[in-house]
Order: structure tokens, then sequence, then C-alpha cells
């Protein structure tokens, strides 16, 4: 199973039913990218709860003052079966540069605005608006 494809459907599905937080198992690219989240502004927190096994990723979700959900969409653009990468000249744009789009590259997991001031491409992990 896609465990990129799994973090963001748990995201995506607990801030549609309105929860406070999710529990993910937690991986090593995917306390990255919720890294960036937090950075970002698209999540309150997270925490990475040790237990015997692999660990839980414990996202706390963030939300307006009218209770909407700050992600109103959340999208994984490369898949195991097509992978979709990008070079540091085509970093695509979401909604204009009002969305995020989350690059794996050489350097770490970037945000499509860091690719840019670094120069720096790779695979296109997801977009958020």
């Amino acid at each position: 199973m896609d465990s990129i494809s799994d973090l963001l459907t748990r995201i995506r599905n607990g801030a549609k039913s309105k929860k406070r937080e999710v529990n993910i198992p937690s991986f090593r690219l995917g306390v990255e990218v919720v890294k960036i989240l937090r950075e970002e502004g698209y999540v309150k927190n997270y925490k990475v709860i040790d237990d015997s096994k692999q660990g839980i990723l414990n996202v706390t979700l963030k939300y307006s003052e009218d209770n909407k959900s700050v992600i109103s969409g959340i999208k994984r653009v490369s898949k195991p079966g097509c992978r979709i990468y990008c070079t540091k000249d085509s970093v695509p744009k979401v909604l204009d540069g009002l969305g995020l789009v989350i690059v794996s590259t050489s350097r770490g997991v970037l945000t499509g605005r860091s690719c840019e001031e670094l120069g720096a491409g790779g695979e296109v992990l997801c977009s958020i608006w």
C-alpha cells in the first residue's frame, strides 16, 4: 500500500468529518510532509508517539473561526504506478500559487517555492489547497 496516499487520505477524511486529530502509522517521509504542512499553516501541530512497533504520527487538524477546515483539498500527484517528476524550471503551481505543492528532492522534502529558490527538482508528492 502507498503510505503517502494513506497519510493524505486520513488527513482529508479527518478534516471532512471535523475530527480534532488523526492518528497515522509513522514513517520518515510522512513526518517530513506533516512538518511542511505545519510550517505552512495547514495543520495545527503533530507529534510522534513511540510504541513498540513503528510509532504513531498524531496530527492535530486546524480549523477557522467558523469551524471550516483550513484544508479544502489535498491530492496525491505522483503514484506508485505513475511517478511524476519536475525539474527546477517546471515546478507545478497549485491555484496560481495560492496552494502548496510538496516535492521530494535530493535536498530533502521541500515546498514548490523552496525548490524554485534552491534550484532543485524531484518527485512531486502532493498538492494542497
